[in-house]
């Protein structure tokens, strides 16, 4: 159940254990075990939450009787949800020092059978792209080593069955509640059975433990589906939801935002965000975010960063004299941080040199002209918490974007023991938006990390939302929505309407499908206003006035993949309601040739023995009719028209 090194099982361990004698072993044994009703929960950790009545733990204690090495495994259990959860607690009841050099929290064990491991990998603006690969007699490993979740990896994974679909088969799941290097292992050993492990990464990780002293794994969160992946979907994006995300906006509708950046970039005073206001308020948008360069001496990338004091000077104004006048426009404001990076050129650099990772005598490797605050050190998170809260304080910020655009490199801390920075990193990032939580819980916190470096569970706990992505071209958020999905609730999606030529790609689609394919979450706005036509504000009020009237139902209904964009002539998606008796579904055409064939989008989840009228052309279909023969698509010259249909049960 718990696999370690030093015992006679040779494929991967989930716990190496160097003792004080610098012996590598660890033989587990059983002592006890306890069940209990309620969910347990970790010190400084995110974790899945339930009520007492929804939930019950199951602890049990296995220890090594050489080192007096305890381990706890930690199982929480939501049976409605179909959802069990695993940690492990490891703790040094001896009397010498021990080292944790590789730590998982979760291991499955599968004594026959041929499964593919289905992974999301991924770069810089094109995160989370779908992949499927047989699990050989070899050692396949995913992971981040890059202080992050990372772009190139995401810490969810799928084992399935050869034979599984979208819709049939057997597939088991495994996300990992954490926001740092992790690592996913999956072998296939000469005896034909097969180890899947989720769990820390071993590079850059050796956790000493002296005496007494207790580490925690973060949580894994198990889920198992005889329907497909599109029915292990829905069990995690209810989880998610429900059990993850929490505060104020976890049930919450959100505003529809407008973002500087692509508006206005650095480039932006007091007015040009007034005036963002203006052009809001006048197409219905609730909320304007004033995003990267008002602080500081923050012109572009190469300063500033650290020194979170107001730049009165360039926005004309206090900052509290600008969300008044933004608020007397009927608009909500936010407002942009990056926490936990410093600048070379910033006042705080000056003053705390030992405050950056660096690694003495070396030169230093910058991302984004940055380099990234020990946040394992808790005197660097109080002052930044102070002055983060110093400029919350000056008037009505109702939503923040916390954002964090490099990579940690020069992993090494003056005051911290180095096998423990990167951990102890993630935790104080933790506590700094606990704290934050805790200080403002009215504030939207939608998280970042250049788009979509750290989109996962851990990240959820404290922001209810997160940014999908730096690339808003509507034909590449089509896939990396896509492979998203499979693990993630809409309502967590931070998708936006942005400017064509695309600032990514180049790329320009309709204002119209550009709208459909961001209706696919938290929806809002990456442009400047003010330089659209007549035509198109008509048609963005009419895109806000239908997001809002389904922002219900894409946000929190259930979610099922129609098509795959990476193979199909279309990119289809649909959200059913919980009773089953309204349904969304959006439609991307991705191809169009001479003499086009017809393409059918057959939906799911509906009840099949009833009628749904489709809201517009008032026609009517069995769900099985729907479900089984599809909608045909319109054959129409031109690329990449879009449609949204909505149906109703009839009465």
């Amino acid at each position: 159940e718990y696999p370690t090194m030093g015992t006679g099982d040779f494929r991967n361990s989930a716990l190496i254990i160097r003792n004080h004698d610098e012996s590598e072993c660890c033989d587990l044994r059983y002592v006890s075990h306890e069940i209990r009703q309620g969910k347990y929960g970790l010190p400084g950790l995110p974790a899945v939450y339930a009520k007492d009545e929804e939930a019950q733990s199951l602890e049990i204690i296995l220890e090594d009787s050489a080192s007096k090495v305890q381990v706890h495994l930690l199982y929480g259990v939501l049976e409605e949800e179909d959802i069990i959860t695993r940690s492990v607690q490891i703790m040094n009841l001896g009397t010498g020092k021990i080292v944790v050099e590789k730590a998982a929290s979760a291991c499955l064990d599968f004594v026959n059978g041929e499964y593919d491991l289905v992974t999301f990998y991924g770069r810089h603006a094109m995160e989370r792209n779908f992949q499927r690969t047989a699990i050989t007699h070899a050692s396949h490993m995913i992971g981040s080593r890059r202080g992050t979740s990372s772009h190139q990896y995401n810490p969810a994974v799928i084992v399935a069955g050869q034979d599984t679909t979208e819709e049939n088969g057997n597939c088991y799941g495994m996300v990992f509640v954490y926001s740092g290097n992790f690592m996913c292992e999956a072998e296939r050993d000469q005896y034909e059975q097969t180890r899947v492990l989720m769990g820390l990464h071993c590079d850059l990780f050796h956790y000493p433990l002296e005496p007494q002293e207790t580490f925690t794994v973060p949580e894994t969160i198990l889920c198992f589906s005889a329907e497909g992946f599109g029915g292990l979907s829905v069990k995690y994006h209810r989880c998610i939801r429900e059990h993850i995300c929490r505060g104020r906006y976890r049930d919450n509708i959100r505003p529809v935002l407008v973002n500087s950046w692509e508006a206005a970039y650095f480039q932006f005073n007091g007015e040009t965000i007034l005036q963002l206001a203006r052009d809001a308020a006048e197409l219905g948008i609730d909320m304007v975010v004033m995003d990267d360069g008002w602080f500081g001496k923050r012109e572009d990338d190469n300063s500033g960063l650290g020194d979170w004091q107001v730049n009165e000077s360039k926005l004309g104004c206090s900052l509290g004299e600008l969300i008044r006048k933004v608020n007397d426009t009927g608009v909500k404001f936010g407002i942009w941080i990056e926490p936990e990076m410093v600048s070379e050129d910033s006042n705080l650099y000056r003053e705390h040199p030992d405050w950056a990772m660096q690694i003495p005598g070396r030169k230093s490797v910058r991302g984004r002209n940055q380099l990234v605050l020990d946040f394992s050190r808790e005197e660097v998170r109080k002052q930044i918490f102070e002055e983060i809260c110093g400029v919350l304080d000056q008037g009505n910020i109702e939503y923040i974007k916390w954002d964090m655009n490099r990579s940690m490199v020069d992993i090494f801390s003056s005051t911290n023991f180095q096998g423990k920075v990167a951990y102890d990193f993630v935790l104080g990032v933790y506590d700094f938006l606990e704290k934050l939580m805790e200080k403002y819980p009215n504030i939207l916190i939608e998280g970042c990390s250049g788009g979509g470096g750290r989109f996962d569970a851990g990240m959820m706990y404290y922001t209810p939302q997160i940014w999908c992505s730096d690339n808003t071209d509507a034909l590449d958020r089509l896939r990396i929505q896509y492979g998203t999905s499979f693990f993630y609730p809409m309502s967590v999606i931070g998708a936006h309407v942005s400017a064509v030529p695309n600032h990514q790609t180049g790329r320009s689609i309709s204002l119209h499908t550009r709208g459909v394919v961001a209706m696919t979450g938290a929806f809002g706005y990456e442009l400047s206003l003010d330089k659209l036509s007549v035509e198109e504000k008509a048609q963005i009020k009419e895109q806000i006035r239908q997001y809002k009237e389904y922002e219900d139902l894409i946000c929190r209904g259930e979610y099922y993949r129609l098509s795959n964009p990476f193979r199909d002539s279309c990119a289809a998606w649909t959200h059913v309601s919980k009773g089953k008796d309204r349904v969304l579904v959006h439609v991307v055409m991705l191809e169009n040739h001479g003499n086009m064939t017809v393409s059918y989008v057959r939906l799911r989840g509906l009840l099949p023995d009833v009628v749904y009228e489709e809201v517009k052309s008032r026609q009517r279909y069995y769900g099985s009719a729907l479900m089984e023969a599809g909608i045909p698509m319109p054959v129409e010259l031109g690329e990449y028209h879009a449609y949204q249909l909505e149906f109703r049960i009839t009465k």
